[in-house]
């Protein structure tokens, strides 16, 4: 959990914080990178309901490898896909779906696994590799930047990062959720 919440902080910290650069290394307006993150944002809404409401019906931990590992495929599109608005508004709304949306199942499957007594100490150790991870994301993509005049270095290890988290979630012993049909 704490390698997935790591990448989670790594991923979001680079594109908030380097996502305008990289459109604008591209040659698009600052109106691009200001609609791509209020994107972002708008469906970040949406992603963190719909993650809440599915965990109540499928493995979280099934939810968070979905979840990174699409964050991979996003990466991947956008890096073989012409760098235009429309791409970067798609990729934005992609990103946005799973943004904040990791939270939900992360916090629930430590629920599940140690109880509420210990949820907000355990998730706070799990929120700190989090923060690392942010730290590790923005500061990087600053050296890359300056050393190779690109992000490219910090797409490859974002996809690598992601799919690594995917796998990690995987092996979570975590039961099925009950749902009030099959309790009824």
């Amino acid at each position: 959990m704490h390698a997935g919440f790591f990448t989670c902080g790594f991923h979001i910290a680079f594109l908030v914080t380097h996502l305008p650069t990289e459109i604008a290394l591209c040659g698009l307006s600052d109106k691009v990178s200001a609609t791509a993150l209020a994107l972002i944002g708008l469906f970040n809404v949406g992603g963190s309901l719909a993650v809440g409401w599915l965990g109540q019906r499928y493995r979280m931990k099934s939810l968070l490898a979905l979840m990174y590992a699409s964050r991979a495929l996003l990466i991947g599109l956008y890096l073989v896909l012409p760098p235009t608005p429309m791409v970067f508004y798609g990729f934005a709304a992609g990103l946005g779906l799973t943004w904040l949306a990791t939270v939900p199942p992360t916090a629930g499957i430590i629920g599940k696994l140690f109880g509420a007594r210990y949820l907000a100490t355990l998730f706070g150790f799990t929120l700190l590799s989090h923060q690392v991870g942010g730290f590790f994301g923005a500061w990087l993509g600053g050296l890359v930047l300056q050393h190779l005049g690109d992000y490219s270095w910090m797409w490859y290890a974002d996809i690598v990062l992601a799919l690594v988290a995917a796998a990690a979630n995987l092996p979570i012993r975590e039961t099925r959720p009950q749902t009030a049909l099959a309790t009824a």
